[in-house]
């Protein structure tokens, strides 16, 4: 049996003693796929380690034009073979070719290295602090050791970890990447390590730069996350999954950023429902379902008043949901993950409106699911029904008065969004008043009047938020420059002398054009 071969200090090689084999399933078919993938032993792991320690020194002394070079130009080779990645990427998750891989997501994944590449060139991501009176100097800087990136099976580009946003931010910010595939999509993640890997030859960076593993046992997850190597980690996925490698991370202090589950709570405030409810029933379905739902923003909650208006936009909801056929899920563990959140969910009192079980066809596919709960049932247990469904699910929770409103809001997890409509001409202000303070304080975004599930890629985003969204809300995994301070240090510097400081640190400004805070004021000048 032929293994496909791992990415090891800058070399394609045989995996050694591996633990055990995998193969992918293409989702729309529900057929294996004949390439076999390896489960690395732990030694391998280390190998990966060892080469990516020994490449943080060498890393150091490469410009961050260099580096910004580096990602500019596996920007290009993404785009130079994106046909080929698109089809990959179609086999191993079902999802289009067209739009949603060729144009849409590798467009975001291209966008996001050359936003890296721009912040690089620019410095000012780095903060750099000067206090020339007293001759301290500090700003950001790589950590010391690689990030060890777990990417999702949700977006096989965009969010990868060897080419999307977290793989960006650590190597705009100086670090070397471990990149652990998802086993949903490992040819494709080979296809974006072999970018990665031609971009570091063309670019002279480090063989070790990037080094790509496609599988090993939970347990040495779990021991990586706390390696005295490592210098941080970043996972996306599952929150019994994120919480284990956090604890393991913890108890070591090592860096762990984690973006694990979100609800989305969308209230739609009375006003709003009498004024456009139509409009907002295709607004709540088309976010519930788009990408089946496997969007980390889906609104999974929706929170509305228990009346006459309410009973009429359910129906135009359900009928949507009823009379539309559901996409395809990303495998079988998503569709037991659904059916046991609807066990819990039913048997705490929420009732099934439609759907609550597989549709029939040649993939794995799961029927438009939308439930509903009192705002009453809702707060005897508010933990248990704010379960995540990772699909095409949707709790809508009927509040009786305002004050329990309030109280529904105040019981929220942390979540990634949180999203109020209310009336264009102020019939809701009075409410909205009362309960955005409290949902702001649950949420990374807040949103009025439209559906959280796009993630722009721009300075201002923030895809973050509270606990269990995410293991730290001060945050984000989108939005750059932000998103690189995740996987940085705070290097100080106190009567070091001028000529062994950072150049970011020195008295001329390195680029002219950065921006330093010098004696309390933002600047681009030279220190006098």
């Amino acid at each position: 049996m032929i293994l496909q071969p791992v990415l090891v200090d800058g070399v394609w090689r045989q995996p050694a003693r591996p633990c055990g084999t995998f193969q992918a399933v293409n989702p729309a078919t529900k057929k294996t796929l004949p390439d076999v993938y390896p489960i690395s032993s732990f030694e391998e792991v280390e190998a990966c380690l060892k080469a990516a320690h020994e490449a943080v020194d060498k890393l150091d002394s490469f410009s961050p034009d260099s580096i910004a070079q580096f990602l500019a130009v596996c920007a290009d080779l993404l785009e130079s073979r994106g046909q080929a990645l698109a089809e990959a990427a179609h086999a191993e998750t079902g999802l289009p070719v067209e739009p949603r891989l060729r144009t849409t997501e590798l467009l975001r994944t291209t966008d996001q290295l050359r936003q890296a590449a721009a912040a690089c060139r620019d410095r000012s991501w780095c903060r750099a602090t000067l206090d020339i009176t007293k001759n301290i100097r500090s700003k950001h800087g790589p950590l010391g050791g690689p990030v060890v990136i777990f990417g999702p099976n949700n977006f096989p580009f965009a969010f990868n970890s060897a080419a999307g946003g977290d793989f960006a931010a650590a190597i705009a910010s100086g670090n070397p990447v471990i990149a652990k595939a998802n086993p949903g999509h490992p040819g494709t993640t080979k296809l974006l390590a072999e970018v990665a890997l031609d971009g570091l030859k063309e670019t002279g960076l480090p063989r070790a730069t990037v080094q790509m593993l496609y599988h090993f046992s939970p347990e040495d997850g779990l021991k990586l996350a706390a390696h005295p190597l490592i210098g941080a980690t970043a996972f996306t996925g599952s929150r019994t999954a994120g919480l284990r490698l956090k604890a393991a991370a913890d108890r070591v202090g090592k860096p762990i950023y984690l973006e694990m589950s979100s609800l989305n709570p969308v209230f739609v405030l009375p006003g709003a429902m009498a004024e456009r409810k139509e409009q907002i029933a295709q607004e709540i379905f088309a976010s519930c379902t788009i990408g089946t739902g496997q969007f980390c923003t889906k609104p999974g909650l929706v929170i509305l008043k228990g009346d006459d208006q309410s009973e009429s936009f359910l129906g135009i909801v359900e009928n949507l949901f009823e009379t539309n056929p559901p996409g395809l899920l990303v495998g079988r563990q998503a569709m037991d993950t659904i059916q046991a959140a609807l066990k819990k969910m039913t048997r705490l009192g929420a009732l099934i409106l439609t759907g609550g079980r597989e549709f029939p066809g040649p993939g794995y596919s799961f029927a438009n699911t939308l439930l509903c709960v009192s705002g009453q049932q809702f707060l005897k247990h508010p933990q248990g029904l704010q379960v995540e469904a990772f699909g095409n699910v949707s709790l809508f929770v009927l509040f009786s008065h305002d004050a329990q409103l309030a109280e529904i809001a105040g019981q929220l997890d942390g979540n990634l969004t949180g999203t109020i409509y209310s009336q264009s001409r102020g019939h809701d202000d009075p409410l909205y008043e009362r309960i955005a303070p409290i949902l702001r304080r649950k949420v990374g975004r807040l949103l009025n009047d439209k559906m959280p599930t796009g993630v722009v890629v721009t300075a201002a985003m923030n895809h973050g938020g509270p606990f269990p969204a995410t293991g730290h809300p001060g945050f984000t995994s989108v939005g750059i420059p932000a998103s690189l301070l995740r996987f940085t240090a705070l290097h100080c510097y106190d009567n070091v002398r001028p000529g062994r400081l950072p150049e970011e640190l020195r008295d001329k400004n390195p680029t002219g054009s950065m921006w330093r805070l010098i004696n309390g004021e933002w600047t681009q000048r030279d220190v006098a």
